[in-house]
């Protein structure tokens, strides 16, 4: 599965750059002297990875650390190969870790939650643990994320039990990661064209829809003004308020679904 942005990268703010690697999005966040890698991508994108960010920050850059947002295949695909490189640490949320330490497996995905075809594929899809024992460190719980001045970090879990959002409140920047996306990240015609459209976890990984309705009402609680989803295009302004309150009031319609391994 490829969408039509695949390869291509945007700059939300002078310091945050959003790049998607076939499906998923991506994030680099700093300067030249001192950034930071948020997700890997999926498999075999390592050397498209590194590639864009040379590209942006010079031929010999390589950020400080990677932060996970969680440890779905979509968003650590490339992150064994980026570190037989690159000799640097990842950040993760304590939860999450038995998952990156080859401790735990996450459930397969659960085609009886949408009728669109990525659905019905996700089983297919890889569900393995990554074992990155020697590199990943738990997240400070102060909040603070290494190399990542200003920024906090938030715990958002419902799509995965370890899973955190990014938000640096001095201008209300938002990295949700899959906490929302904004496309229907079950639909195989939407994902390959980036239909824009406010959208829950992707529904087919998520493991506790509770936890995920809770999760959302906090970061539309922050009130951010731009904000970067692990699927669809960045989001801002009117337009991110307006759709991230109406996915609150109507979380159980738009996001939830009605049948599913994990509902009810």
């Amino acid at each position: 599965m490829t969408s039509i942005g695949s390869g291509m990268g945007v700059s939300v703010l002078p310091d945050v750059y959003c790049y998607t690697d076939q499906i998923v999005n991506l994030v680099v966040v700093g300067t030249p002297y001192e950034f930071v890698l948020i997700d890997t991508g999926m498999p075999k994108s390592a050397e498209q990875i590194k590639d864009m960010i040379k590209e942006r920050f010079g031929e010999n850059a390589v950020p400080k650390a990677i932060i996970l947002t969680h440890g779905h295949f979509d968003h650590v695909g490339s992150i064994v190969s980026i570190l037989e490189d690159w000799e640097i640490p990842v950040y993760a949320h304590d939860d999450e870790l038995p998952y990156l330490t080859g401790k735990k497996d996450y459930p397969p995905g659960d085609p009886n939650v949408d009728h669109g075809l990525v659905a019905k594929m996700s089983p297919m899809f890889p569900n393995h643990g990554i074992d990155i024992s020697k590199h990943v460190h738990p997240l400070p719980s102060d909040g603070t994320v290494p190399h990542m001045n200003g920024w906090k970090w938030i715990h958002t879990p419902g799509h995965t039990p370890g899973h955190i959002s990014l938000f640096r409140e001095q201008d209300r920047t938002l990295i949700a990661g899959d906490a929302f996306v904004t496309v229907k990240q079950e639909s195989l015609y939407k994902v390959i064209t980036q239909t824009k459209e406010i959208s829950g976890p992707p529904r087919y990984y998520t493991t506790d829809w509770d936890a995920a309705y809770e999760s959302v009402k906090k970061l539309e609680a922050l009130k951010p003004k731009v904000a970067v989803t692990g699927h669809g295009i960045p989001i801002s302004g009117e337009e991110l308020s307006k759709d991230l309150q109406y996915l609150v009031v109507h979380f159980d319609e738009i996001a939830k679904p009605e049948s599913g391994r994990f509902v009810n």
